[in-house]
């Protein structure tokens, strides 16, 4: 488990412009020792701690160096000697791990990930709680905010994108794909240490982190991976982005086709149309996606205080079996489940 605790990031949900860019702040800290609680220290987080300890009390050792970039961070840690690590709070980043040396074990409520020289090992936020290290290792890291993946997609789907990827949580590192994000994230890391010439081009880290999430996206597979493989949709007319902003405007309030078509500027027909061209999809089932979405965002953010049934009706399910299906295909997990995260 390495640390992912230098990280600057204003949460936007929508792309920063390029001036903003410009000002991206970078961060390098360097750590070095054998004191269990010390490394402790260093791979946590306010929001996320880490727990620590040496096996059998035997002797232990690490050196990590971690580099900050706005909302994505490297690292190249080693580490000798056997060390369990556990996180007590889940972490909002995904993290891959390029091994050079060594084996780690990672555990949570799937089934184990192996981390070993060849095989990159990718962690959702929350997909592993316990980590046993077996030392000599060493490997770069790379740590993404979730948000800015979540951002990614919704950009390129143009429509509200949350919860888990789902991601397929092994990349080989020998050959291709897998091959070729190595070496960004080696460039990454030796272009920003040192006052590296990267930290005079922000852009540069900005495309070289966009090139990482897409080699991931593409070629790991993912809740999104069938979407992914179809060709990029032509841009949608006025009429469409105006139904969709009023649709967004008014999710929770019931909308007719009529008045959809109104705003639009646009007859049903039209309207109709233009969604199953560009969207491949019917208005009123765009609609009914975009409150699925808000359900799931509120149940996310509302903890077990909240009543299902009181958020379905909230956003237009007035069946609750139908609705707790519907939710379960589109997000993996019932609502219930969703609320004991």
């Amino acid at each position: 488990m390495s640390a992912d605790s230098h990280w600057y990031s204003n949460g936007s949900l929508v792309p920063q412009p390029v001036m903003a860019m410009q000002s991206l702040s970078f961060r390098e800290t360097v750590h070095s020792g054998t004191d269990p609680a010390e490394l402790s220290e260093i791979l946590s987080t306010p929001n996320s701690r880490i727990k620590v300890v040496a096996e059998s009390n035997m002797p232990i050792a690490f050196r990590c160096n971690f580099v900050s970039a706005g909302d994505m961070g490297v690292a190249d840690c080693t580490y000798e000697g056997t060390i369990l690590g556990r996180r007590e709070e889940p972490t909002s980043k995904m993290t891959i791990f390029l091994p050079v040396e060594g084996n780690v074990c990672f555990e949570g409520n799937r089934e184990p990930i192996y981390s070993s020289p060849g095989r990159g090992a990718i962690l959702e936020t929350g997909r592993a709680t316990t980590a046993r290290i077996s030392g000599p290792r060493r490997h770069l890291c790379l740590f993404i905010d979730h948000a800015k993946i979540t951002r990614q997609l919704t950009h390129m789907f143009e429509r509200t994108i949350t919860g888990d990827l789902d991601i397929h949580p092994y990349i080989d590192l020998t050959v291709g794909p897998g091959l070729v994000l190595q070496q960004i994230v080696a460039n990454l890391y030796h272009g920003l240490i040192g006052n590296g010439p990267l930290q005079r081009s922000p852009l540069a880290v900005s495309a070289l982190c966009d090139a990482a999430i897409y080699l991931l996206l593409e070629n790991c597979p993912n809740r999104y991976s069938n979407e992914l493989a179809f060709p990029a949709p032509a841009p949608a007319p006025r009429h469409v982005k105006r139904a969709i902003d009023f649709m967004q405007e008014h999710v929770a309030e019931p909308l007719l086709l009529d008045e959809i078509a109104v705003a639009a500027g646009v007859s049903v027909r039209t309207l109709q149309q233009g969604f199953r061209q560009f969207r491949n999809t019917t208005p009123m089932s765009y609609l009914h996606e975009l409150r699925m979405l808000a359900a799931h965002r509120e149940l996310l953010e509302a903890g077990a205080k909240l009543a299902i049934a009181d958020v379905a009706l909230r956003w237009g399910f007035t069946h609750l079996g139908r609705f707790a299906a519907e939710y379960k295909k589109r997000f993996g997990q019932l609502p219930s489940r969703t609320l004991k995260r």
